[in-house]
């Protein structure tokens, strides 16, 4: 059982990409006692499953261990643990990565804690001829259909592991695929002992881990009402203040930018989301309407009222497969008449490559105006016809590359071949890059095996 309370644990990046001074300015800013990343979308396993193709030492977010190069003296220092889904597809080499920025700042003793067992592309054909069928969750087909193609299968994994390797000492944790709100709900689980069976609180967990899952989403970022967000410039990225019996609290730290009240908080909440009774995990089935949230005082939202289900028997499934080809380009067309000329542009294109014995069907390309409303179609923002600029985005897509890389060689000539006012074109002739599909699934929870390594520099 901890002997702090409230825990603080703190959510400084929401995606491989996200700001570095997140996590630099939460360590640095206030009180902590967990920081936590979440590095891992759905696609982004795809490309890290690439990398590690290439180079047996990718496959993880090269981001993180930049970021630690950054925080881990300080951190280290303050006792800030370090929860991050950062290992990718390649956990180990991860924890390699993380040693050498430990040995670099001579930091020793530092224990390092994988978690694995999420990346079951190795034995998707042993478990498919054990019974597993990992149909389609959305659609119902057999993954048969595209199991030649497929580039990723990930498990996302529970908040338990998490748990168990802070059980065993660990200062960070790098794990794989995992759920989002997991990286928060296992620090709370090795604090507060919790088990399988205290569903209300894994569920309160798990409510904490979504509210702060993309970072600064929930103190302003993102926000429909953005006039009123203070110095968004340094907004302040999300704190948890943990208790025992489940009831938590979100706040950021004292004089940082953003805002944290029940509308930035109720805004979070409702994204990706499904049901909102029956919000599936791998630790618990969590009802977000049976949750109240209550405005403490500046900045701080108290959540209270979580209800719990036992959890599935079953893991979701993450799959990627190669799905075809895309090709994507761009350029400016200004002056009078704009629309009309970026128009003629596109009408151009499609005629040359037709000339040229290229048909594209309409599924297969795809041609946007941008400053017409292309965005919120129907909006009068403006006069489409009378704007002195827009931009042409034209794009194909199909399963043969050739001739999806073949689209790339007429939309460049425009600039001296095209109506007047052809501008703005770089980064070279569009080239074709495969499109990733994405493929849910279930698989049986007793068909996969987690290992927790811990080990020290």
């Amino acid at each position: 059982m901890s002997s702090k309370e409230p825990v603080l644990i703190a959510n400084g990046q929401g995606f491989w990409g996200d700001s570095i001074l997140g996590p630099v300015r939460l360590v640095k800013e206030g009180p902590l006692h967990y920081l936590t990343l979440d590095y891992l979308a759905e696609v982004t396993l795809s490309i890290m499953q690439k990398l590690r193709g290439r180079d047996p030492s990718k496959g993880y977010a090269t981001d993180f261990v930049a970021m630690l190069d950054r925080i881990l003296p300080e951190a280290i220092e303050k006792g800030v643990k370090i929860v991050a889904n950062a290992g990718g597809v390649n956990p180990q080499a991860c924890r390699a990565a993380v040693f050498e920025v430990l040995r670099k700042h001579g930091l020793t003793g530092v224990k390092v804690a994988t978690v694995e067992g999420d990346d079951i592309l190795a034995d998707l054909d042993a478990l498919l001829a054990a019974g597993e069928t990992f149909r389609n969750m959305d659609t119902g087909a057999d993954l048969a259909a595209v199991r030649a193609a497929v580039t990723s299968a990930n498990v996302y994994l529970g908040a338990f592991p998490i748990a168990e390797a802070l059980d065993q000492g660990a200062q960070i944790v790098i794990t794989g695929r995992g759920t989002d709100p997991g990286l928060v709900l296992g620090p709370m689980i090795h604090e507060f002992g919790w088990g399988p069976a205290d569903l209300d609180k894994l569920a309160a967990g798990t409510v904490a881990g979504h509210i702060v899952e993309c970072g600064a989403q929930c103190t302003g970022g993102n926000y429909t009402d953005w006039r009123k967000i203070p110095d968004m410039a340094m907004v302040g990225y999300p704190v948890i203040e943990a208790h025992a019996d489940g009831t938590f609290a979100v706040t950021k730290h004292e004089g940082t930018g953003g805002l944290v009240d029940v509308d930035t908080v109720t805004h979070q909440l409702a994204y990706e989301m499904g049901d909102p009774a029956n919000y599936i995990t791998p630790d618990v089935i969590a009802d977000f309407t049976s949750i109240r949230l209550e405005q403490e005082r500046p900045n701080r939202v108290r959540v209270t009222g979580a209800v719990g289900r036992p959890a599935t028997p079953t893991y979701k499934v993450s799959l990627s497969y190669q799905d075809g080809w895309k090709s994507t380009g761009q350029l400016t067309v200004s002056g009078p008449d704009a629309l009309a000329k970026a128009q003629l542009c596109a009408d151009i294109v499609w005629k040359r490559l037709a000339y040229d014995g290229y048909e594209y069907g309409p599924d297969e390309r795809m041609v946007e105006f941008v400053g017409a409303n292309v965005c919120h179609e129907g909006i009068a923002i403006q006069e489409a016809t009378q704007a002195s600029e827009v931009v042409l985005r034209m794009g194909v897509k199909g399963p043969d590359r050739a001739k999806v890389e073949r689209f790339g060689s007429e939309l460049v000539p425009l600039v001296t071949s095209g109506p007047p006012g052809v501008t703005g074109f770089a980064g070279g002739r569009p080239k074709a890059t495969e499109i990733i599909g994405f493929w849910p699934a279930l698989v049986n929870k007793d068909r996969i095996r987690t290992k927790v390594t811990v080990e020290s520099v």
